[in-house]
């Protein structure tokens, strides 16, 4: 049919089958970040947004989807997970207050963890908008991005700049 992986001889859909991959550790980081306002930022750091403890919800949110990522990605192998952290870290400049997510995952298996890193990192910062909007609907969710992948067929990978960012590396 074609050099497709995710296509059968008919042309339609299917799962790679990576029965025959060696199972080795593998990780993933990505980032992923949410611009707020003062307000916001007050209001965080001193415990005082009505709905909770942002980062405590939020980072709980972040791992539950990184443990459902197949249901969520159609091709997606559902994996056992080894591990799994989400971390928190503001970068304030001028003005401007940015909540900074870094989704790590963690897996022995025969298939990497980029995918469930990335919706890790994309969940924790849904659930930081959904926790804070009734201040303020304007947020913006930043990049949401791949930093590092470690172990696999394919070696390990480290992001470079291309072009874009958002002032990290």
């Amino acid at each position: 049919m074609s050099d497709f992986t995710h296509f059968n001889e008919q042309g339609r859909a299917r799962m790679v089958d990576i029965s025959e991959k060696k199972e080795t550790e593998r990780t993933a980081t990505a980032k992923s970040s949410v611009y707020v306002t003062k307000e916001i930022y007050e209001k965080i750091t001193n415990q005082e947004i009505k709905k909770g403890d942002v980062f405590a919800v939020a980072q709980v949110a972040g791992i539950m989807a990184a443990k459902k990522t197949s249901d969520w990605i159609p091709m997606c192998h559902p994996l056992q997970l080894k591990g799994i952290d989400i971390s928190f870290e503001w970068k304030i400049n001028e003005g401007t207050y940015q909540i900074q997510i870094d989704a790590f995952v963690k897996t022995k298996g025969s298939t990497g963890v980029e995918m469930e890193a990335l919706t890790a990192a994309s969940a924790t910062a849904l659930t930081i908008y959904d926790m804070c909007k009734a201040i303020d609907k304007g947020m913006v969710i930043g990049q949401t991005y791949l930093v590092e992948k470690k172990g696999g067929k394919t070696g390990d990978y480290y992001r470079e700049e291309k072009g874009y960012t958002d002032g990290t590396k």
